[in-house]
């Protein structure tokens, strides 16, 4: 019994190596399309959807292999003649509106969008009747 918890203890070591991918990388994630006009539509797109890994950057910035996969399916649907407002659909319904840099305006996000303004207008009225005070 020692035994065999003494070898599963030294392979422990050695789990997470075993465990890492040997998938090759996505075909055109680091490559460009011969076609200058649709790289240029393809990077206008990748520079508008959100990293899922890093968050804080754009696929066309990030080095995260989930960014290249994105990178490389972006390229792929250009090339096959998608439109970029197809593919940001796709991207959208795949991952969620949090993936496009692009605000919604879903109606139950009118709320988030007016309260600012609501606030704005509030401030305004205050800042009058407290001038008006002030003068009288």
């Amino acid at each position: 019994m020692r035994l065999i918890l003494a070898l599963l203890l030294a392979l422990m070591p050695a789990a997470p190596v075993s465990a890492q991918t040997a998938l090759p990388p996505a075909p055109w994630a680091d490559r460009q399309i011969p076609d200058a006009s649709q790289e240029r539509e393809a990077r206008a797109l990748m520079e508008t959807i959100r990293c899922l890994t890093c968050q804080s950057q754009s696929i066309a910035d990030s080095n995260a292999s989930m960014a290249a996969d994105m990178r490389s399916q972006i390229r792929e649907r250009i090339m096959a003649g998608e439109r970029p407002e197809t593919i940001r659909a796709w991207l959208v319904s795949r991952y969620g509106d949090w993936v496009s840099y692009e605000p919604t305006a879903a109606p139950i996000l009118w709320p988030l969008w007016g309260a600012p303004l609501l606030l704005l207008a509030l401030g305004v009225l205050l800042l009058r009747g407290r001038i008006r005070r002030r003068r009288s």
